[in-house]
């Protein structure tokens, strides 16, 4: 099993050389194994049966890029939009959306069998603004989720999930507009298998909604708020909420600046914070597997792991990790 980590490069600041490898042993250690050189790969997704990995190269002139499971690229195309921070494929492996932050923009692309892109096929364009004066002057669409044909669109600049519906041509047709609290900063929504229940990451505000979905899928109302951490944030800076995920009647949520990822007890309607994991500075992503957390510690220029429950830390070099995909 490989573990796939994108980074951000001096094309952004970063100190990252591109998409780099790790081989991971059945006892969860990891191994440096390869590196593809790329501008800023920042989000990675594979295909769901096609040998393919999609990355957003995550710049002003946004590019996606296509590269094979041997780590050789495939092709590139622009990604309609500047900054494109998150990828999502179809069940059906025929389309990937794409979300471009700066421009406040949803990308449609068809895929053929092999995975391969062959054109765009829709481009939606957000408008509207949030309470916050610098992180919602304008539309932010932060990430896009797919369930059978309903895609329901995640905007940080204007606290609003859209849903739409994706039709087999790959065109997007309005469905309905969920309001978030004001200043929320929606950043990610993932549903709850089994239940008609949702959560919404709120990077602006840090904070954890939870949504409820109703009749008429991707709309979305409000059940309750709960703070990110268990304990308080009372940092100076703004504490930015980044990445859940969720787990039996676990939920797992990451926060930047207080650099914790807050375990959740989920087995009611009200999530209840058990625990605040340290998780190394400024945990931008991260994924679970085999009961082991891996952790991209941007500021760390680290990949940090830990058991499920909390525990000793092992920290692996890598330059300004943003996204860790496990295949």
């Amino acid at each position: 099993m490989d573990v796939w980590i994108g980074s951000y490069t001096s094309a952004t600041g970063g100190n990252g050389t591109g998409i780099s490898t790790f081989r991971r042993s059945p006892d969860g250690t990891l191994t440096p194994d390869r590196e593809l050189p790329l501008r800023s790969p920042s989000w990675l997704i594979a295909h769901p049966s096609a040998p393919v990995v999609y990355a957003t190269n995550e710049l002003g002139d946004g590019v996606i890029t296509t590269v094979s499971t041997d780590l050789e690229v495939l092709g590139t195309i622009s990604s309609g939009g500047a900054d494109p921070c998150h990828l999502a494929v179809s069940a059906d492996g025929r389309h990937l959306l794409c979300s471009n932050y700066s421009s406040g923009s949803l990308s449609v692309f068809a895929l053929g069998a092999d995975g391969l892109i062959t054109g765009q096929t829709d481009l939606v364009r957000h408008e509207g603004s949030g309470p916050h004066p610098e992180r919602q002057e304008s539309a932010h669409v932060h990430q896009a989720v797919v369930r059978d044909r309903i895609v329901s669109v995640v905007d940080l600049g204007t606290d609003e999930i859209r849903s739409y519906e994706l039709a087999e041509n790959g065109k997007l047709d309005p469905l309905s507009v969920s309001a978030m609290p004001p200043g929320t900063g929606p950043r990610q929504l993932r549903r709850r298998p089994g239940t008609d229940l949702a959560y919404v990451v709120g990077e602006v505000n840090g904070t954890l909604v939870v949504v409820r979905e109703e009749e008429q899928p991707g709309t979305f109302t409000q059940v309750a708020v709960v703070q990110a951490t268990k304990e308080p944030w009372q940092g100076d800076e703004p504490n930015w909420v980044a990445h859940l995920e969720i787990v039996d009647e676990r939920l797992y949520l990451s926060s930047r600046n207080a650099d914790v990822v807050t375990e959740f007890d989920i087995s009611a309607e009200t999530p209840v914070a058990l625990a605040d994991h340290p998780s190394g500075a400024w945990p931008r992503h991260f994924t679970i597997v085999d009961g082991t957390v891996y952790v991209a510690a941007q500021r760390d220029d680290a990949v940090v792991t830990f058991p499920v429950g909390g525990g000793e830390q092992v920290r692996y070099p890598t330059g300004t990790p943003t996204c860790v995909l496990v295949r």
